[in-house]
């Protein structure tokens, strides 16, 4: 009897050593499966870029103003981005140098009410009128003695360090802002602060060359 009695026992701790066993597993496998599912739940990062403008490379002549000295030929730079988020309902580009003076920097470019569908700018996009935009897209003055909206390329001043020019593409929370037309490039810029629920950009340096012109 004593040998009898013994038995169920050795085989109930068999039993709970199998139990133990398939518990860890359970929850390794629901680590690895949580794990998992936080990884391929990660919002992609919204990011920027631009095939005209390479990292690490002063700005093309191709896209520096023309005029105060500068011999450019103005044409804004192709831009293209990813990853915003799916609650964007437009987009807006600047292109900023926060060299001072004067004492605010300088913007270059503002464009703003750009479809949620859009993801990228083709080169060029910033001419007067607009015509390489999507529809429905609209274009700030820039500052200086531009007399349209349009972009306007770097021209900083002869003997002048590197100019760092931010190029920023915001995500809105809205279609459409409402700008007056007597808005400047500082104002359209606090609006669309205002509506920014994420951001994204590129920073690239651009200096005259000391002698010999552009």
């Amino acid at each position: 009897m004593p040998t009898l009695s013994m038995r169920p026992g050795r085989h109930m701790r068999r039993i709970d050593k199998k139990s133990h066993a398939r518990a860890l597993l359970c929850i390794f496998a629901g680590a690895v499966v949580l794990g998992g599912t936080a990884v391929a739940a990660a919002p992609p990062a919204f990011r920027l870029m631009s095939p005209d403008l390479p990292p690490g490379k002063l700005i093309r002549e191709e896209f520096v103003a023309n005029d105060f000295g500068c011999h450019g030929t103005n044409h804004s730079p192709a831009l293209k981005w990813s990853g915003a988020p799916a609650a964007t309902k437009s987009f807006a580009v600047t292109m900023y140098d926060p060299y001072k003076p004067p004492q605010s920097g300088w913007w270059h470019w503002v464009v703003y009410d750009l479809p949620a569908t859009t993801d990228e700018l083709p080169r060029q996009a910033g001419a007067a009128g607009g015509a390489g935009l999507p529809s429905g897209a609209r274009q700030g003055t820039p500052d200086g003695d531009a007399p349209q909206p349009h972009y306007y390329g770097p021209c900083p001043d002869q003997g002048d360090p590197p100019h760092h020019y931010v190029i920023t593409v915001y995500a809105l929370s809205v279609d459409h802002l409402d700008v007056p037309a007597s808005a400047t490039a500082a104002d359209v810029d606090y609006i669309i602060s205002g509506k920014m629920i994420a951001k994204a950009n590129i920073t690239r340096l651009y200096q005259r060359p000391s002698t010999g012109g552009n």
